[in-house]
């Protein structure tokens, strides 16, 4: 039967015969019961990617003495790798503007149990959303952005995510465009959705832009954050379909129902270690 809590090995290494063997054997070897594996093989990057769930209850070992033990091997197979316990909640800092569709939708699945995480804080450039957050009993913070120095948003932001000891930074419409150096510092924990199927439309007014090309689908992306704008590796998107009958204020409405179901699928995926980064690329396990 299977285990409630699991550890979750995630890796990617130069590609080579018998890495599943590899990894499945050590596994078998500490008793532990695979409850499901999975992987892929990139021709063109040479590399190979595994995500592996084990029951932890079949380990005779905890999380720490298994990572010390998997070392030597990661470490002979030239592995990029990570393991996670399911018993260990990941906690995410929402970042906001004044759109709230998405915060509302995170906000509610959190309340219901659907998204097991913990919520530090929720941070906003505007007071809008104080409310809301607060009624849920979670900690908001207003850290306005100065046009003429923003820097001192940056770094309250910066502060604010260490304080709140956070794994994931959530940007659910956050309409201000981070330094580079925070991207950096945060490289694959910064989500963002994007109001456009990326890589067109980027930057402001996507549907304005979208309508006036006449397109006949609009769509939402999750991707990573990173110092180019709106260009970082792609987590999730989807799209609907729009006709020559419907005015920007339809693509808009459309659009908000399609940014909420990306973003919270984009984020499961983060968060249960199924995102490998490759390059530009993501790999969905």
């Amino acid at each position: 039967m299977q285990s409630s809590r699991h550890f979750t090995l995630r890796l990617s290494c130069p590609d080579r015969v018998g890495i599943v063997a590899r990894v499945a054997g050590f596994l078998a070897d500490a008793g532990g019961w695979i409850l499901r594996s999975s992987q892929h093989s990139d021709p063109v990057t040479g590399r190979f990617y595994m995500r592996v769930e084990v029951d932890a209850d079949t380990l005779g070992c905890d999380l720490p003495m298994l990572t010390k033990r998997f070392a030597p091997l990661a470490d002979e197979l030239d592995m990029d790798w990570r393991l996670a316990d399911s018993a260990v909640r990941k906690r995410i800092v929402v970042l906001v503007s004044r759109q709230m569709h998405c915060l509302y939708d995170l906000l509610e699945r959190w309340r219901s149990g659907e998204l097991d995480v913990e919520i530090p804080c929720v941070i906003s450039n505007h007071e809008d959303a104080r409310g809301l957050v607060e009624w849920h009993g979670i900690p908001f913070h207003y850290v306005p952005v100065d046009k003429t120095d923003k820097e001192v948003a940056w770094q309250a932001l910066d502060t604010l995510f260490r304080d709140a000891q956070a794994d994931t930074m959530v940007l659910a419409r956050y309409m201000q465009i981070l330094p580079a150096w925070l991207c950096e510092a945060y490289a694959g924990q910064i989500l963002n959705i994007h109001h456009s199927f990326l890589p067109s439309f980027v930057g402001a007014s996507p549907y304005q832009q979208a309508w006036e090309r006449g397109v006949k689908q609009v769509g939402a992306t999750c991707h990573y954050v990173t110092a180019d704008l709106d260009q970082g590796p792609i987590i999730e998107q989807d799209v609907t379909r729009v006709t020559h009958n419907d005015a920007v204020k339809d693509l808009v409405r459309y659009g908000k129902d399609i940014e909420k179901a990306v973003l919270a699928r984009g984020l499961r995926y983060h968060l249960e270690d199924r995102v490998l980064i490759s390059g530009r690329r993501t790999v969905v396990l």
